[in-house]
């Protein structure tokens, strides 16, 4: 288990930066869901003026073993490997969002079934070459699902350490839908064929197996009795380390902007862990994956946008900083009605 804490917000500076919003030159409310951020940045920042610093996006990638008997996965197990090629050679849709609104872009090998070679925006967090098939066992072991949450985790300290305060995740991996969806299912307690989708593209045939594959697992592995065993039954290496990212930094007191239905699943399980990390967290869109929906409503949030994407790779998270960038912004540059010299009364 990690020993990492995280505290809950404080709402010390809540009534003062509810005010200095409501004394911006604008009716009351006007901004939106803009002002909901502007009040949320400030309670994590603790500031009446907080700032963005150095947005980052860390996509960590793995494989699955259940990918390799093509049981739930539409597309080969090996498209992981050459997606992460795709990444590295800025091809694609992940690296353009990142080069259009100037966000950090790093990749993290969480354990996919390949050796590559060394390049300036892979991390080599190789946990194995890939999870074992969750249909016979565990997906991994408890003590490396643990070494994967401490990787995440090492990679948000780094990225603190640099100056970040907004991060977000996303994820590669064939057949992490399978893993995401059984998450969900145990998290929520909403039935395994309620949390089934598509995934990269599954037929009606491939999706009616899916199903049926993934209640197999369920039914194989009963309920794990923790938040981290059951991470460890059904999760994804890059998972893992997603949930742990998550929990690093909240503790760090950044504000987490939370992807897809993958990326979703991971903090399940850090909620799970952690019940305040959720605080933290801006849901950057829905996914027309099934099952986010469902998952957004049991957290209880409404995400920022709503593109019908279901791409992953953190693509949800890179198209919304810029929404918080803008609620950021309004606080910190625009009029008050004192300043600007403007009535702020009704005739």
């Amino acid at each position: 288990m990690m020993q990492i804490v995280v505290s809950p917000l404080s709402e010390e500076l809540k009534a003062a930066l509810q005010d200095k919003i409501d004394q911006k030159t604008k009716p009351p409310g006007s901004l939106g869901r803009l002002e909901q951020l502007a009040l949320q940045a400030g309670l994590i920042q603790n500031s009446l003026t907080p700032e963005l610093r150095h947005p980052h996006l860390i996509v960590f990638a793995g494989d699955h073993g259940i990918a390799a008997e093509g049981l739930v996965n539409p597309f080969p197990q090996a498209v992981t490997a050459q997606m992460v090629y795709n990444f590295l050679q800025g091809g694609a849709a992940i690296n353009v969002f990142c080069r259009q609104h100037q966000l950090q872009l790093t990749v993290v090998d969480a354990g996919v079934n390949h050796e590559f070679p060394a390049h300036p925006l892979l991390h080599d967090r190789k946990i194995a070459c890939g999870t074992q098939n969750y249909l016979h066992g565990p997906a991994m072991s408890p003590d490396q699902c643990r070494l994967a949450m401490a990787a995440g985790a090492e990679e948000v300290k780094l990225a603190h350490d640099a100056g970040c305060n907004i991060i977000g995740f996303g994820e590669m991996g064939i057949g992490n839908t399978s893993s995401a969806a059984l998450l969900m299912s145990h998290f929520t307690g909403i039935s395994i064929a309620d949390c089934v989708g598509t995934g990269t593209g599954s037929n009606a045939q491939q999706l009616t197996q899916k199903k049926a594959v993934l209640q197999q697992v369920l039914a194989h592995h009963l309920k794990p009795p923790t938040p981290e065993l059951a991470l460890a039954t059904y999760g994804g290496f890059e998972i893992a380390m997603i949930t742990g990212a998550i929990i690093q930094a909240a503790a760090l007191k950044m504000m987490v902007v939370i992807d897809g239905f993958i990326v979703s699943s991971a903090l399940l399980a850090a909620v799970a862990m952690q019940p305040a990390v959720k605080d933290y967290c801006v849901f950057a869109h829905c996914s027309e994956e099934k099952g986010h929906k469902a998952m957004l409503q049991f957290l209880g949030v409404k995400p920022l946008l709503e593109l019908d994407m279901r791409l992953g790779e953190g693509t949800g998270a890179a198209m919304a900083i810029p929404v918080i960038q803008s609620a950021v912004l309004f606080l910190r540059e625009m009029a008050s009605f004192n300043s600007a010299q403007v009535s702020n009364r009704t005739i």
